[in-house]
């Protein structure tokens, strides 16, 4: 594992609290300064609604052709509950390629971006589904937000023009709260305030707390907070 920077950074929240930003940010940071206050150095994303949207399209291809829709009913719900579990293997095997494919020596971290509400299985159920060779080279990073501000944030950054884009997508405000409004983070990570265990594997945690809306500027003000949420989290990282 690496020395000087986190391998893997789960980074999870409800949809629109930040976690793109907080990416977005990372990418516009001098890379010593980010290797320096936030332990990330030349990194890759791993995002599951490109591959969740990439189902959309092509269900409506398919329904276009006149065949069945394979993933999604006309609504744009999924057919079968376990389906948001294949995004997580899917997440997982492309971290397998691109670790096949890292030299040995670099340092490298791998941000994991998704969110998982109460309604599709949670976190407890979406953990599940990492290999323990993850799980053992992993730290979350929890940003929290109420469901108000989700929504908030969700409706101000949707633009229609974009569906498929990462910083623009949105949610139907319906669809949010059947998915969403309940979130498993407060009861999966209840146990212990610094790891959450999964298939036998201490999992370091911090918990980033955007209510106050610090990620939509990209300024000072996320770089010290993430600074400090990163800092304890390199601290757990480093004394598992």
């Amino acid at each position: 594992m690496n020395q000087h920077v986190f391998d893997l950074l789960f980074l999870i929240a409800r949809p629109a609290a930040g976690k793109s930003e907080v990416i977005d940010y990372l990418k516009h940071t001098d890379p010593e300064e980010r290797r320096r206050r936030f332990h990330i150095g030349p990194f890759e994303e791993l995002d599951d609604f490109p591959l969740l949207w990439e189902w959309f399209e092509e269900d409506t291809v398919l329904e276009r052709m006149g065949y069945p829709r394979l993933h999604t009913d006309e609504d744009g719900c999924f057919k079968a509950h376990h389906l948001w579990h294949v995004l997580i293997e899917r997440l997982a095997l492309s971290y397998q390629k691109l670790l096949r494919d890292r030299p040995p020596s670099a340092e490298i971290t791998t941000i994991v971006e998704f969110s998982r509400g109460s309604e599709h299985g949670g976190y407890r159920e979406a953990f599940q589904h990492f290999p323990e060779d993850m799980l053992q080279r992993g730290a979350i990073c929890y940003i929290r937000v109420s469901y108000q501000e989700s929504q908030r944030k969700n409706r101000l950054r949707f633009n229609p023009g974009r569906p498929d884009s990462i910083l623009e997508h949105g949610l139907p405000d319906e669809k949010l709260e059947r998915l969403y409004r309940e979130d498993d983070w407060g009861t999966f990570s209840a146990a212990d305030p610094q790891f959450v265990m999964v298939k036998g594997v201490p999992v370091p945690y911090v918990v980033f707390e955007n209510e106050d809306d610090v990620t939509t500027a990209r300024g000072p003000a996320l770089g010290e907070r993430l600074e400090q949420a990163l800092g304890r989290l390199w601290e757990l990282r480093s004394g598992r």
